[in-house]
Parts: C-alpha cells; sequence; structure tokens
C-alpha cells in the first residue's frame, strides 16, 4: 500500500481522494487496471523488481495499481500504516487470524460471532494445533480468565452479528499488550465511520467491503489493515503465496462506493434509530437492540466507544418462528436477504439462515431465538420504512 493523501484530510475528503493514483492520461475516476501481469524493459529490470529493489507491480495476485488504490483509501481512512484487501469479508478474517498463530498457540473470542467466523475458531483452528476458547466478549473478567500461558490471540466483532453487542475494545486490547497478545477487530457493523478499532488499541482491524463500503450490492471484498511491521512479517507471505486477492474490477467498483460512504451511513443510521425507537414500543416486539437508544445493555460504552448508534436493529417477534416469518413474508419495500449495509433495506431470520449451523445451546448463548431478526435499514424514505413495517407487524 503506497500512502497518497493529505494528513489534514478529514475523513470525507480521504473517501473521494485518497490513494489516488493517475495514469499519464490524468484521468478523473480511478482508472481500472484489467491485467494479470505487467512487462518489464529488461531483464534486469525484472531481476530488481523481484528483489524488491524497484517498487513497481509484478502480478495482480500480489499487487495491481487499482487494489492498491483502494487497499491506500482505507489505509487513509483507517490512518493504518499498511492494508491488504482481499477477495472476500471472510478472506479478510481468515488471513487475519491464521497468520497470528501457529500450531501449539492459544486464540480467545468472543463467543456471538458470525457463523462462518465462528467455525473458523471453533472447527478450522483446532485441526491445525491451535487452541481455542470463546467467552463471553461483554465481560471482561471473562477474558481476563481464559488467558493461558500460551494465549496469542484475541478476536472479537464489536457490535457483534445480529444482537449488536459491544465489546470493550480499548479494556481487552490493553490486556492483549499486557501479555504479548494481539486483538483482531471484526469492524463491519460499526463501520470506519462510527468506531476505529485501531485509535482504541487494537492490532489488527478487518472488514467486509461486501458491505456498506460497496453499498449497493454489487459485489464481494474484504481488507485487512494493520502497522507495517505485523502485514510485513506475518501477512505478505501468506497473501502472495495462497492468493485471497482481491478482483481489480471489485476494487474500482469499492473505490465508487467509498466516496457516498459517510452519506450513506447517516442516512441509514437515522432511519435505524427512528425504526428501534418505532419497535421498541409495539406489542408485538418483544425486544429491540439497538446501539443508539439508552436502554441498549452497554449504553455507556457506546458513547465513549462509537460515534453513532448502527444502520442496523435486531428485534424479537412475538410468536417465535412463526411469528418472525409471517412479519418478513408481509413487508413489501424490506426483502429478505442475508447481506447488509445495503442501499436497500434487508431483514434476515439468523437462526435459520446466518447462524443456522451453530448449536440450539450456541445460539440462546448469543443471544438469538426463533423470534430474532436483524433489520439492516437502507437508503429509502424513513416513513415509508415505518409504513412498511407497521402494516407487516398487522399480520403477525
Amino acid at each position: 500500500m503506497t500512502k497518497r493523501f493529505n494528513d489534514d484530510w478529514k475523513p470525507q475528503t480521504r473517501l473521494v481522494h485518497g490513494g489516488t493514483l493517475r495514469s499519464s492520461f490524468g484521468e478523473t475516476s480511478e482508472a481500472l487496471y484489467l491485467t494479470q501481469g505487467f512487462v518489464y524493459e529488461t531483464a534486469e529490470a525484472a531481476e530488481a523488481r523481484f528483489k524488491g529493489e524497484d517498487p513497481g507491480f509484478i502480478y495482480s495476485r500480489y499487487a495491481n495499481p487499482t487494489v492498491d488504490m483502494f487497499e491506500s483509501r482505507m489505509g487513509a481512512l483507517e490512518e493504518a500504516e499498511d492494508a491488504r484487501a482481499t477477495a472476500s469479508g471472510m478472506a479478510a478474517v481468515a488471513a487475519a487470524l491464521l497468520c497470528s498463530v501457529k500450531a501449539g498457540d492459544h486464540v480467545v473470542a468472543a463467543r456471538a460471532l458470525f457463523g462462518s467466523c465462528r467455525w473458523i475458531v471453533e472447527t478450522l483452528m483446532p485441526r491445525y494445533g491451535i487452541e481455542t476458547t470463546l467467552v463471553d466478549g461483554t465481560r471482561m473478567e471473562a477474558w481476563e480468565e481464559a488467558v493461558r500461558k500460551n494465549t496469542k490471540l484475541f478476536f472479537l466483532e464489536s457490535p457483534t452479528n445480529p444482537t449488536l453487542e459491544i465489546c470493550d475494545i480499548a479494556s481487552i486490547a490493553k490486556l492483549a499488550d499486557s501479555i504479548g497478545a494481539r486483538l483482531v477487530v471484526d469492524n463491519v457493523f460499526a463501520t470506519p465511520l462510527l468506531q476505529k478499532p485501531l485509535e482504541l488499541g487494537a492490532h489488527v482491524v478487518v472488514y467486509s467491503a461486501t458491505k456498506h463500503i460497496d453499498g449497493q450490492g454489487r459485489c464481494l471484498g474484504g481488507v485487512v489493515l494493520s502497522d507495517k511491521e505485523w502485514i510485513d512479517e506475518n501477512l505478505h507471505d501468506y497473501f502472495r503465496h495462497t492468493g485471497p486477492s482481491l478482483s481489480p474490477f471489485n476494487a474500482w467498483t469499492l473505490l465508487k462506493g467509498l466516496e457516498t460512504l459517510p452519506m450513506r451511513v447517516r442516512q441509514q443510521m437515522e432511519s435505524a434509530a427512528h425504526v428501534a425507537d418505532y419497535l421498541a414500543d409495539h406489542p408485538k416486539v418483544e425486544r429491540v437492540i439497538y446501539p443508539g437508544r439508552p436502554d441498549h445493555p452497554q449504553a455507556d460504552l457506546v458513547k465513549r466507544q462509537m460515534k453513532g448508534g448502527s444502520t442496523l436493529v435486531c428485534l424479537d417477534i412475538k410468536g417465535g418462528k412463526q411469528g418472525a416469518f409471517a412479519f418478513s413474508n408481509a413487508l413489501e419495500i424490506i426483502r429478505i436477504s442475508n447481506n447488509l449495509g445495503d442501499a436497500k433495506s434487508l431483514i434476515t431470520h439468523p437462526a435459520t439462515t446466518t447462524h443456522k449451523n451453530l448449536s440450539e445451546e450456541a445460539r440462546l448463548e448469543a443471544g438469538i431465538q426463533q423470534g430474532t431478526l436483524r433489520l439492516s435499514l437502507g437508503l429509502e424514505d424513513t416513513e415509508d420504512l415505518l409504513k412498511d413495517i407497521e402494516q407487516a407487524l398487522a399480520t403477525v
């Protein structure tokens, strides 16, 4: 990743101009470099490139000009020293976790994780001799009690998927520092606009760029951000030789998404706050969880750690699965989909979709009941969304 931005620029300016690399044609929009390889004037030039003496590009699996612009822009937003873009959010999570540990090491993770993230921790890592422990991520004493002599990594989501629990990133990062471990934070629900884990002391942050960063349901992508030393010593070779690289076309699409990220997140967050307030007072709704409300279990931590609530709302419909399905099926504007952070409002039933592979006990531990729904607010008019929710609740 090459730094190409002014340190004085505010986030919105960085999201429009950060990382831009122009060709000799001086194009306004970022160029799309659809190429696998690059040519060299001489054999000596190729040798110098492979030795690292010439900083140019070698092969698009390693690095690509369009992908480099996306990495640089994300680094400018996060104020991270370096970044690597990946083909998906899960590719980013897998890379960040697997590059941080080896056989014989111990990982402590919050148990409230996206289903695929939990599979990596619970199923994949132990196959390679990595010990793992899942804890209640909201309790600092749980993290402290789980520490062993060989603990090398902490991993968490905050807010969590789908119940929007908040983990105390700064305190967990201090604990990691005290034992020589690293903290990896999946920050996809907060977006880099509402929460900056690296500023709070985390060592590595990952995103599914498929969500808010693209924000329009177009493509997959992910990114891992950290200090340059960790990426050079841990991620670089893994990335180069296993090939989880991001497509240049997807990188170009994500660059376009970053330009409008602040406006989209602001509107989505405003709608989410209104919808959460409406649902909290409705007799057919058992529970509403929204980080921007004063009744959130960790409202004080939200105020300290985040710059806003969320674009998502978690709710429990009365009547369990039958009530949740009836409500979802009756919606006309809000569509059923397991994606989130989209321009379109989307709803999903975690127990039968994103978290279906967890045992019933594990789902209940994570706060996922049969009536639980995850609602991602889009860019539609808030009043239209409220009317849609009202008519759908009438069918329950």
